[in-house]
């Protein structure tokens, strides 16, 4: 008796687990019934690469990369390449979303719809930032699926993928976001897509595919993964919705893409730069630089500044900024919080705008003597070098004496020193005036150019002996 009662148990144990565990688990079913038919599988034809083009290919790195399928061979001869990916359909009358990656340089674009049927696509308009492309059809009543509105995505959330991976058609995959806000900065080191990351197995073939939420909207476009065998290993990246919207109405309505910028370079901040600044932990966009004549100068900002808040949304890392400038509307005024001499102000800032074909650049605004307390031997740059630079003064680091508070910190020698906490340096009687301001243990922020590039650091004063 005690036998069956305990095998009893264990069946009913079972089948509530059994039970239990299905209840928890989505059905996907109908997404996929009723999203499948507006994924297409996009053919693209190009101009073969060369030995040079096959050589670049090969410094791509392997563990992060964009992909489709490559069909063809390949050779130091000039042939044409057959390659493939996937996309959407977003309205009716035959508008598809697909990556700018897999239609770059194509010859030809043949889409082909679920129920196999082709049609030559046009390239409405593709943009290489956000890695979106706009492609055309000549169809009608087509089935299309709708972009999410929002962006209310919570890591943990149930996904769904279809494409089109290794050519095997109209393939689903599911799992759950893993992560929001990546940054994957792009070759040309542009950073303006928070990608959302996933654990869903996208693989060659999936580029441009749609990512669905359990309400059947797409909340991101299928653009990277990461891998070291050129397969999925369950970490994938998605161009989110908010982007994706931004892009494709001003493809569809220009055929180009401008982005919001406002010309600063920007940094993290680390625990000492936010002691140094007096935030309580480190978080903000910290401006190295401002660019002569930008949008950023125009309104206010300066070196040294932190921005905390941009447009109402919290900048926790300087790789947020460039996600919120880049989807604001050029000549769009907007309120930021920043933290200037240890003192939050807001400010009004308009943006700027960056032209599809346009690069982001910034320009510079602004006998030996040793800084004992710090351990530097510097001396005043001279005239040219600062000419150069678009700076009016700085002092040059000489060397740097070994255990000291400027070796801890890092700086090195050949630095160009141009501002030491709040104050500007422009010679070495205003590096001494600044040093001797400092207080016992403080933590302060110096502002240097390192090979032409700005950028800030924090040096700890040391305490006197007893």
């Amino acid at each position: 008796m005690f036998v069956r009662f305990s095998v009893l148990l264990f069946l009913l144990l079972s089948m509530s687990a059994s039970v239990s565990a299905s209840a928890a688990l989505p059905d996907f079913r109908q997404i996929v019934d009723g999203s499948a038919p507006a994924v297409v599988k996009i053919l693209v034809e190009s101009e073969g690469r060369g030995r040079q083009g096959a050589e670049q290919m090969e410094q791509v790195p392997e563990y992060l990369r964009r992909f489709f399928e490559f069909r063809g061979e390949q050779g130091p001869q000039q042939r044409p390449r057959r390659n493939m990916g996937s996309g959407f359909i977003v309205s009716e009358d035959g508008f598809i979303v697909t990556n700018h990656h897999v239609v770059e340089g194509a010859t030809s674009v043949i889409v082909r719809l679920l129920d196999r049927r082709e049609f030559d696509a046009e390239v409405v308009g593709s943009d290489a930032r956000s890695d979106l492309a706009l492609l055309k059809i000549d169809a009608e009543d087509l089935m299309a699926v709708p972009v999410a509105d929002d962006d209310d995505v919570a890591v943990g959330e149930w996904v769904l993928a279809i494409g089109s991976p290794f050519g095997l058609d109209f393939s689903v995959t599911a799992g759950i976001v893993s992560a929001k806000g990546r940054s994957l900065p792009t070759e040309a080191g542009e950073n303006y897509v928070p990608f959302l990351q996933t654990d869903v197995a996208i693989n060659p073939g999936n580029s441009g595919g749609p990512l669905f939420n359990l309400e059947g909207q797409v909340i991101g476009v299928n653009s990277q993964i990461f891998t070291r065998s050129g397969g999925s290993i369950g970490l994938s990246f998605a161009i989110p919705a908010a982007v994706v919207r931004n892009v494709i109405e001003q493809l569809r309505e220009s055929g180009e893409v401008v982005r919001g910028w406002l010309g600063v370079s920007i940094q993290d901040v680390d625990k000492d730069l936010a002691e140094s600044f007096g935030l309580d932990r480190p978080r903000g966009a910290l401006i190295a630089q401002v660019g002569v004549g930008s949008p950023a100068e125009k309104s206010g900002l300066e070196s040294g500044d932190i921005i905390l808040e941009f447009a109402g949304q919290p900048i926790n890392n300087s790789a947020d900024l460039p996600h919120v400038v880049g989807l604001i509307a050029p000549e769009t005024t907007v309120q930021v919080l920043i933290r200037r001499d240890g003192k939050d102000r807001r400010l009004d800032v308009t943006v700027g705008g960056l032209d599809a074909d346009q690069r982001p650049t910034v320009a510079a605004t602004d006998g030996e003597r040793q800084g004992a307390l710090l351990g530097l031997v510097l001396e005043t740059a001279e005239d040219a070098m600062m000419a150069e630079m678009g700076l009016p003064g700085g002092v040059v680091v000489l060397e740097v004496r070994p255990n000291s508070p400027a070796e801890d910190g890092g700086i090195a020698g050949g630095d160009v020193i141009t501002r030491l906490g709040s104050k500007a340096i422009q010679s070495l009687e205003d590096f001494e005036s600044a040093v001797g301001q400092l207080q016992p243990g403080q933590s302060v922020a110096v502002r240097l150019i390192r090979r032409g590039a700005p950028m800030f650091l924090a040096i700890r004063v040391p305490q006197p002996e007893q």
